[in-house]
This record gives structure tokens, sequence and C-alpha cells, in this order.
């Protein structure tokens, strides 16, 4: 891929973002630029607290900067009220987190489900879309069982499928296998860059696991409010 003939899927540009506590004001980005291309598989770095969630949170359009601009290649994505970007996130974005935050009380099928729902896909679409890529994560024979009655490995790949039920442009992932025992986080790591190369997905992760760090073919470190180095 040659980064300078493509237009990048996503761009920040000067991007500041920081948090108010009783005394003062705490920056944690200040003037960040920063170019995803599509296909892209990139790691996020740095000491823990240093801003890395709050990088992955305005990529995906959770937090609005305080200032700078936010481009999805040519939208701009801090032009649109809640509303917009909300549906802009569901259609675009998958997210995965270190809790895998499944809904207790509903089977895996109803967890994939949601996103679709959301966006208001047909009912049958919804099952359809959902058990195909349950499948593709090996789960087909735990469509029925409760979020709850499901291993933390099974939890997470469940999460991993609900990203992805709507076919995202762009994969995020804070810490995916950071709950995750050697064996379940070596299996996850495998899954993620299958996917990768299968869909032609964008994937930006903040991790400490300097394995998942290594697959990826960009290394982002953030130190003291800045991307201090691309590697």
């Amino acid at each position: 891929m040659d980064e300078n003939r493509s237009q990048p899927l996503m761009r920040l540009r000067s991007v500041s973002k920081g948090f108010n506590t009783k005394d003062e004001k705490i920056e944690i980005l200040n003037q960040v630029d920063f170019d995803i291309y599509q296909g892209q598989t990139i790691a996020v770095v740095g000491a823990s607290g240093i801003g890395k969630s709050t990088f992955l949170h305005v990529i995906g359009t959770l937090d609005r900067p305080d200032s700078g601009s936010l481009f999805f290649q040519d939208c701009d994505l801090l032009s649109m009220n809640d509303a917009k970007l909300a549906r802009f996130r569901n259609k675009k974005i998958g997210f995965v987190f270190q809790f895998h935050h499944l809904l207790s009380g509903f089977t895996a099928l109803e967890n994939v489900m949601i996103p679709c729902m959301i966006s208001r896909v047909s009912r049958k679409q919804a099952l359809e879309k959902a058990k195909t890529v349950i499948s593709r994560l090996g789960l087909e024979k735990r469509l029925y069982h409760r979020a709850e009655d499901l291993s933390g490995g099974e939890q997470q790949r469940i999460a991993m499928a609900r990203a992805l039920v709507m076919n995202p442009d762009l994969l995020l992932a804070d810490e995916p296998t950071g709950n995750l025992d050697r064996k379940n986080s070596s299996e996850m790591h495998r899954l993620i860059m299958a996917l990768n190369q299968e869909f032609n997905m964008t994937l930006v992760v903040v991790t400490h696991n300097e394995e998942l760090a290594g697959l990826m073919q960009k290394k982002v470190t953030i130190k003291e409010t800045r991307i201090i180095s691309v590697d």
C-alpha cells in the first residue's frame, strides 16, 4: 500500500483533548496529527494513563476533541450532531474493549444482533448476519447460550462478533486480550489478524501486549500528550 498515493480512511489534524478536574485542566492530547489508511493494522502503545484510550475514543467518535478536526475520507465528522455521529459510528466503526460488555440474560446471538437492530436492519437479516459472523468465529454451537454461561475466551469472541456484524470499515480494540490467559490471547491475536486479511479491515489496537503489538504493521507510541514515534 502506497500511503503517498491513497487517500487516508481517517485524518486527525491538530487534535487536542483534556479533562477538567476541580483544580485544573489535565491535557491528554495536544495538537495530534495522524492518518489511518484502509487495511492498516496499528498498535498504539505507551505507559498506562498516558492517553492511549483517549486517542482511541477520539478516533472512534466516542469523545469529541476540544479542538482540531477529524475526517473520515471526505466527511467532516465533528460537523455532525450527536445523532448523526451515532449513526455513522454504528455503520462504520466496530469496538472491542478489555471487558466484553455483553448483556447478561441475553444469548450470544441476541448480543451480536444488537448493532443490527439499532440500525433498523430487519430481524430476519439481523439473525442471518449474526449467525454468519458467530460461525466465522467458531462459536456456532454457542448461539443460544446466555452470555454469562460462556467462557472468558468465548465471551470475548462474541464481543468481537458484535463489533464485526455491521461489516465496519474500522475496528478499534482497547486491550482486547487484557483479561484472557495466554492461550486464549494467542488465539484472539491470530483471529484478529486473519480477519484483517479476510475483510481488508482497518485495525487500531491499544495494547500493552508485546506479542499483539508485534503483529501490527505500525506501532504508534504516545508520550506526554503527543505521538512521539511511528515505527
